[in-house]
């Protein structure tokens, strides 16, 4: 590929859409962005720039940020969708600045709209409960269910380890060591991080891997024996709940959502959660669950742990079970035999 730099480009390739492939380019190579985030950028810099005018990138200025804000209020466009095109067009900026050295608008001076925080969605342990019931494990001739143990086993999985759908699938059998009991992902952001199974989880992997019949390596697969995608899973997980008649919306990151709630009221220190979740920054994880406490919840935090004589050697973030005589943990019975 010939390399470009500001010097050997012409007015017309240094246009917002003339610059899109190379900076798409950027934000996988350089910035590691994973292909869904990319999709999403690069429709978003489109939609700018159909909108607002293919523009040379050096005559953006703060008017027309705020010219395409007021449009968007206008369409009664929400919060998060303003602010993903907006951060998109920064990552174009960056990537005319720092890798073509053509003059763009500051970068610290665009503002992007901040979203409401949204309600974190969990589930009780009664609507758990309800939910893995309604998974059909045996055929009406009491046979084992080949998909209803897959289900069970992936649901149990998501819960266990607080990994994101994406994450799961792409586990291969033999990516668990079952004597230490975690596995080695690639996450998102292409981290590497190292994943933690329950004896649940592992007890149900392997009730659904005994039934399985195919050779493919995959630990999840449909019947036909490919790999489950995430489209699969949020078409099951939709039916799951018209079966149960939940009135919660249930989805594997709802999964994800109720095991950090989980953690986070049995004591687990917030540091903590954000390595199990995989957030690479502490700020996303307090921004998430650090509200669903309430205040009495706080107020008992408060009671153990400014206590002076507590043992701060303890890092396990766990308050002795005595001190919630009036309150049991949340989920107290989750990973039960």
């Amino acid at each position: 590929m010939k390399q470009l730099s500001s010097g050997t480009l012409r007015t017309e390739q240094k246009t917002i859409m003339a610059l899109l492939p190379g900076c798409c380019e950027y934000m996988l190579g350089e910035r590691h962005l994973s292909p869904k985030t990319i999709k999403g950028y690069r429709e978003g810099i489109q939609f700018f720039a159909k909108h607002m005018g293919d523009l040379t990138v050096s005559d953006l200025a703060i008017t027309h940020f705020i010219s395409f804000k007021a449009y968007m209020a206008k369409r009664g466009a929400g919060q998060s969708r303003v602010a993903s095109i907006i951060n998109a067009i920064k990552s174009l900026l960056a990537y005319s600045s720092d890798i073509l050295h053509i003059p763009v608008l500051e970068l610290s001076s665009i503002k992007a709209p901040k979203p409401k925080r949204r309600q974190v969605v969990y589930l009780t342990p009664d609507e758990w409960q309800t939910f893995v019931d309604g998974i059909a494990l045996y055929n009406w001739d009491k046979t084992s269910r080949e998909s209803g143990h897959c289900l069970r086993a992936l649901v149990e999985t998501l819960m266990g380890t607080g990994m994101r759908i994406s994450e799961v699938l792409t586990l291969d059998r033999s990516s668990i060591d079952q004597e230490t009991k975690k596995a080695t992902i690639i996450g998102k952001g292409n981290k590497q991080r190292t994943v933690f199974f329950t004896d649940r989880a592992l007890h149900w992997i392997g009730q659904y891997v005994a039934l399985r019949k195919d050779s493919n390596a995959a630990l999840f697969v449909s019947l036909k024996g490919k790999r489950l995608s995430p489209d699969t899973v949020g078409s099951t997980f939709r039916r799951m709940r018209r079966r149960t008649d939940l009135e919660k919306k249930v989805t594997p990151h709802v999964l994800r959502h109720t095991t950090a709630t989980n953690l986070l009221r049995n004591g687990c220190p917030i540091g903590f959660i954000k390595e199990i979740l995989g957030h690479s920054d502490l700020m996303t994880t307090c921004r998430y669950y650090l509200g669903v406490l309430n205040e009495v919840d706080t107020k008992r935090a408060h009671e153990i742990y400014s206590n002076p004589e507590r043992d701060g050697s303890d890092m396990s973030g766990t308050p002795p079970r005595d001190k919630f005589d009036s309150t049991p943990p949340s989920f107290p019975n989750l990973y039960s035999q």
